[in-house]
């Protein structure tokens, strides 16, 4: 049965409907003729009520909708199927556009007698205006998308299907769009990465982290290979979701042979470089050893012949002796320009120094060149090593006397100075002693003194010089925590200095073994002394040296024939040298120790460096004498605890 409405239910209704202003609610006749308006209808179209109550609803729809019927045909349509339902475009009382939906239901009396329609209409402009905003960016991306041709930029659904392609990835690729969606990605991997599951990790990282990237080999459609930059990408939905991946791939097949090619070619140029310096090298230093080695053999060979006549060969051998000993003062300055001469740091008095260098600069020089020395009445001393010192202050004297060939002065200066960072980008802030050598000579156009510090350079013509002085010198301040400068005009002479660090006050300066003679010490008894070298010739020389002192020498020719004699038999000493193959000198020593706790080990070495643990260990550096080599026996074998460091400086042999 039908119930009777509530008394005043249909004013309530009527409010309802009336203070409604997102929707456009109401009422049509039969033939279209507005009998009803609400406040949403007067928002969206503008007419008041008395306006537009008795007029047709047709005149809402655009002119090109009321020419085709538009109206009828949705009256038409609300009437026969029950409900009408459109979106399009509707006209204001001032004649503009907007988007509108519409919704027309027929209202039907108790008997099904039709007497009018409902109409609701909903402004849609706004939501119309970022659907197509948003249509229009997804087409604009799109475009973009497809016209990129160095990328392969495309879609994977999240098993790696693949659901959407470029022109770039056809390019790289060689698969059509046709060919290649619905296929699954992993085809583009050689066939060791799909067997080790690369694809599938590379899916999996992305998946986990977000983001996956490398760099490998693809493979085309026609089976070639070519280097990729790859970039997979998760794309989540805003639940969070795993919808896919975008996946972007670039060709640097040409970047690659051009970065090989490059680093081919710089290879080439180092090793043209090397072979470059060699030769320098070679044409300074091989010059100097070969006059070396031409006073050796003629000394040695003249020495012998008069030997056998029984008439003194003493001046023949002093004068091996001597070259030998210029031979040993070059390799110390190769060392030194290497940065590979280990140095004994300690508290100099620089103008004592230059003082005791006097009648040595005197003799090197000649009398063509006059020496001057200017120093303040106080000069703090320097951090350095006094015997690298000389030699680089005699180095730079000796390039000073060359710049004068008609001869002239040279000048010795010495001051201190306090320097920050900021004026000396190459110090660190501190007190600094300068030495300067300050020449009369012929001084240096741009490019020369560009190039003055520069190892192998020489202005003295082939065979006349290594080129390593200034070099040499350079590094040697350097390794003293200082530097090197150098002020030249051309025609106005050079002046070289030496930037050394202050020396601390509590530097203390290193204890030497002096060069006396082997009896001024204890006498010690006979030892036996097992003598470790793989230079058969050193070995022998060693073993010899160590004989006419009266001890009995066994000999190895590397560490694992020591180690084999050490398991047969007792000794006091073991003399090995450094640089051997398979098992090195410091590698014997700590075996040694291992084996025989207190068996004092000597290292023989021609070079400076040494692993930071061997400095504690007794060391002899070549070339050496017997003199020294006595010495260092006796300081090792009774007892001495002191770190012994015999240098082999020029003045000690």
């Amino acid at each position: 049965m039908t119930m009777a409405a509530p008394e005043g239910s249909g004013n309530r209704f009527e409010l309802l409907v009336q203070n409604v202003t997102d929707y456009a609610i109401f009422m049509l006749s039969v033939n279209g003729i507005v009998i009803s308006w609400n406040a949403g209808a007067r928002r969206f179209k503008g007419y008041e009520a008395e306006e537009i109550i008795g007029q047709h609803f047709s005149r809402f729809y655009t002119a090109e909708d009321q020419a085709a019927g538009i109206p009828a045909l949705a009256l038409e349509a609300a009437e026969h199927e029950g409900r009408f339902e459109a979106e399009g475009w509707r006209v204001r009382k001032d004649g503009t556009r907007f988007w509108a939906n519409v919704v027309i239901d027929p209202i039907r009396d108790s008997t099904g007698q039709l007497i009018g329609f409902a109409k609701i209409t909903r402004d849609l402009t706004e939501r119309r205006a970022a659907q197509e905003e948003l249509r229009r960016s997804e087409e604009r991306f799109r475009l973009l998308v497809q016209g990129v041709t160095d990328y392969a930029i495309y879609m994977l659904d999240p098993v790696g299907t693949i659901t959407s392609w470029n022109p770039g990835a056809e390019r790289f690729k060689g698969y059509t769009t046709d060919e290649i969606l619905g296929q699954n990605f992993a085809r583009f991997y050689s066939e060791e990465d799909r067997m080790a599951g690369v694809p599938s990790r590379a899916l999996e990282t992305a998946s986990r982290e977000g983001r996956f990237e490398a760099e490998g080999w693809r493979i085309r459609k026609d089976g070639s290979r070519f280097w990729a930059h790859v970039i997979i990408d998760a794309i989540r939905d805003p639940m969070g979701e795993l919808i896919g991946f975008a996946k972007i791939t670039r060709d640097l097949s040409e970047k690659r042979e051009a970065q090989l090619a490059l680093e081919q070619a710089r290879e080439a140029i180092f090793q043209s470089q090397k072979m470059d310096a060699i030769g320098k090298l070679t044409g300074g230093v091989a010059h100097d050893f070969n006059n070396l080695l031409a006073v050796i053999v003629g000394s040695l060979d003249l020495a012998r012949q008069r030997l056998a006549t029984g008439a003194d060969v003493s001046r023949y051998i002093d004068n091996a002796m001597t070259a030998a000993e210029r031979g040993a003062t070059l390799t110390q300055r190769m060392l030194a320009f290497a940065r590979k001469q280990e140095l004994k740091l300690q508290s100099v008095d620089c103008m004592a120094l230059v003082r005791d260098m006097a009648d040595l600069l005197k003799t090197t020089l000649g009398s063509g060149v006059a020496i001057e020395t200017r120093f303040p009445l106080h000069l703090a001393a320097a951090h350095a090593d006094p015997a690298q010192l000389e030699l680089a202050l005699l180095n730079l004297a000796v390039n000073a006397r060359d710049a004068m060939p008609e001869g002239g002065n040279i000048i010795i200066e010495g001051a201190e100075l306090s320097l920050l960072k900021e004026q000396r980008p190459d110090l660190e802030s501190g007190h600094y002693v300068r030495l300067s050598i300050i020449d009369e000579g012929e001084g240096m156009d741009p490019m020369t003194l560009e190039r003055a510090r520069e190892p192998f350079f020489t202005t003295k013509g082939v065979g006349k010089g290594t080129g390593l002085g200034l070099s040499m010198a350079h590094g040697f301040a350097q390794q003293c925590g200082g530097s090197l400068t150098i002020n030249s005009e051309l025609g106005r002479g050079t002046t070289v200095s030496l930037w050394l660090p202050v020396a601390p006050a509590s530097a203390v300066v290193e204890e030497v073994v002096e060069a006396i003679d082997p009896l001024a010490l204890t006498p010690i008894e006979p030892l036996v002394i097992l003598a470790v070298d793989d230079d058969d010739l050193v070995l022998t020389n060693t073993a010899g040296m160590l004989e006419e002192l009266g001890h009995t020498v066994f000999q190895a020719g590397s560490g694992i024939d020591a180690l084999r004699t050490l398991e047969q038999g007792s000794v006091d000493l073991v003399i090995t040298d450094y640089a051997m193959p398979g098992m090195n000198g410091a590698q014997l020593a700590d075996e040694i120790e291992e084996r025989l706790p207190g068996l004092p080990v000597v290292i023989i070495t021609g070079f400076a460096e040494l692993p930071p643990h061997m400095t504690s260990r007794p060391r002899l550096d070549k070339p050496f004498k017997q003199a020294q080599l006595a010495r260092i026996v006796t300081a090792v074998t009774q007892g001495s605890q002191r770190v012994v460091r015999l240098a082999a400086h020029t003045g000690d042999l």
